[in-house]
């Protein structure tokens, strides 16, 4: 009995000891893996593009960008995230802010519910995606100050208001770097650009920052959705089997995912349009001008803009409407004078009101295509089928070696904050900080960026190209549009990109079912410039009766 009493003795007086703190930084998250076996597997890919050289970042530590906000992501237990996922797993946002306006759900809830996926999935080595490369360490703080402006009365404005969206990491945000996935712009310090001011001015929560194909696709011939900083992003229909499209990658594989509400993309030619239907999601590629890009690493300020990437045509309307707003420091930015985008997604257009175009090659060549226009004829739409007038697209590359070699250098000019940390100022800087340390830097090299330098288009030269192609572009389309008075011309994934994005013409893409492999394929509608509300209405009629998009089967628990 004396020695139990003094062992109690002791235990207490040890139990009443301080013990040693672990601090947060003591936390390991993450362990990198070695990548190999997986790369040694898709050498033999039959899609030239997905023989990957490497997967997993070399400089990006996932334990600085997810540590700030572990203690606050630990609060959610998993049987509370098991209650929370049929109120916000795949549901629109009229359907979250109900569940908020029901109390239900709150802002904060939402937010722990989608950095819980993340985390959960992303920092596992099985499972990650490489999407989430930067997280807003404050996001929970604003979801907080957002439920108690609710709570105080506010009546809100907008229908994004508390919707956590992730930016592909080419768009500036204050907070967090800007990268464009390359390590020359690793510690870019920026302030918000015009299209995230104007979602934080409308309450949007920016959760994060996404992985992208380096440079938006423009600087070597790699694998869609690889950058020196992100890694390489993967397919969340079949990881490592299916390509992510590009270069909106990251902002496609994490809506897919539901790692968010939604996303925002850019594209200049393909770059929304392509991962939209690689990841089954809704993506609008907008007119030029309809949306700013002041604040956006440029490739083309002839051809660039950014668009909404999300799970339903509802959201994508939203989401477009938030980010409206005339621009001054944008040549090409409007005044929003287009009526009912917000709430196209919410009344869609009657079959029996359509006219949409088939092209006849497609009918001959794809299955679903074909399977899917019998659909919209059956449910009463009126179909024209017609083959595509033959048009040449010469010069198109000079464009974007020209625009870029002139609109980089402004970008760093005026965007950056601290000259210090960004030590290029032009693409020939960039192609010698990259040959500084090209097996990090540039593995797969950067023959579009050498492209532009060796480029000798003339200013005039350029002008004729720009003018020859957007008449190409349009006459593409308009032979069928105009002849047959047509709402739209029906595409797939991003195959007709090129001349919608010389056109100037918007595009919408939405899920149109798998293929027998599973890999995703969507419907896309092409119109006229500022047509996206009636693209957006369309869209959602399509949606609605074919209900096509099935989430990832990996990714739904």
């Amino acid at each position: 009995m004396k020695n139990l009493i003094l062992i109690l003795v002791l235990l207490f007086a040890f139990a009443c000891k301080e013990q040693p703190q672990v601090e947060k930084e003591d936390v390991v998250l993450w362990q990198p893996y070695n990548d190999s076996a997986e790369v040694a597997a898709n050498a033999d890919h039959k899609s030239e593009r997905m023989r990957f050289k490497f997967i997993q970042s070399k400089v990006l530590n996932k334990n600085e960008v997810f540590l700030p906000l572990y203690d606050e992501v630990s609060k959610l237990s998993d049987s509370e995230y098991e209650a929370l996922k049929p109120l916000i797993l795949e549901q629109n946002i009229y359907t979250l802010q109900d569940h908020i306006a029901n109390a239900k759900l709150t802002y904060e809830k939402l937010v722990r519910f989608y950095l819980y996926r993340i985390y959960k999935y992303e920092l596992n080595n099985a499972t990650t995606l490489n999407t989430v490369i930067a997280l807003n360490e404050k996001v929970v703080d604003e979801a907080r100050k957002k439920d108690k402006a609710i709570a105080e009365g506010l009546d809100i404005k907008h229908p994004i208001y508390g919707m956590p969206i992730v930016l592909k990491d080419n768009i500036n945000t204050s907070g967090m770097h800007t990268t464009a996935g390359a390590i020359a712009l690793i510690d870019n310090e920026v302030e918000d650009a015009f299209i995230v001011e104007r979602l934080k001015e409308n309450g949007a929560l920016i959760l994060g920052k996404v992985n992208l194909s380096e440079w938006a696709n423009f600087l070597c011939n790699c694998p869609n959705g690889q950058s020196a900083v992100g890694g390489q992003t993967l397919n969340p229909y079949r990881r490592l089997v299916f390509d992510t499209g590009g270069s909106s990658a990251g902002s496609g594989a994490a809506t897919a995912a539901n790692y968010a509400v939604a996303a925002v993309g850019t594209e200049t030619s393909g770059s929304i349009l392509s991962p939209s239907g690689q990841n089954s999601v809704v993506g609008l590629k907008p007119t030029i001008g309809l949306l700013s890009r002041t604040g956006i690493v440029p490739i083309s300020s002839t051809l660039d803009t950014p668009g909404p990437m999300t799970k339903n045509v509802i959201d994508n309307a939203i989401l477009l409407s938030a980010m409206t707003g005339k621009d001054t420091l944008d040549a090409k930015s409007i005044e929003e004078r287009f009526p009912g985008i917000i709430s196209a997604g919410i009344h869609p257009t009657a079959f029996t009101d359509m006219r949409l175009g088939a092209m006849k090659p497609l009918l001959e060549s794809d299955s679903i295509y074909r399977t899917t226009i019998e659909k919209l004829k059956q449910l009463g739409a009126e179909i024209i089928e017609f083959t595509p007038a033959e048009v040449t697209m010469d010069g198109f590359l000079s464009i974007l070696n020209i625009d870029m070699r002139n609109d980089l250098p402004e970008y760093l000019r005026t965007q950056i904050k601290s000259k210090n940390t960004v030590k290029i100022k032009s693409v020939s800087d960039a192609v010698a900080f990259n040959n500084a340390d090209s097996l990090l830097r540039v593995p797969y090299g950067q023959v579009r960026f050498e492209g532009i330098l060796a480029d000798t288009t003339t200013t005039e030269e350029l002008e004729k190209i720009k003018s020859t192609l957007e008449k190409n572009g349009r006459h593409f389309f308009d032979m069928a549009l105009d002849k047959h008075q047509l709402d739209a011309v029906l595409s797939i994934n991003n195959y007709h990109a090129g001349y919608a994005a010389v056109a100037k013409y918007p595009a919408l893409a939405v899920p149109m079912g798998y293929k027998a492999s599973g890999e995703p394929i969507s419907l896309t509608f092409i119109a006229k410039p500022f047509k996206e509300a009636a693209l957006l209405r369309l869209g959602a009629a399509f949606e609605k009766a074919t209900q096509a998009r099935v989430i990832p089967q990996a990714y739904k628990n």
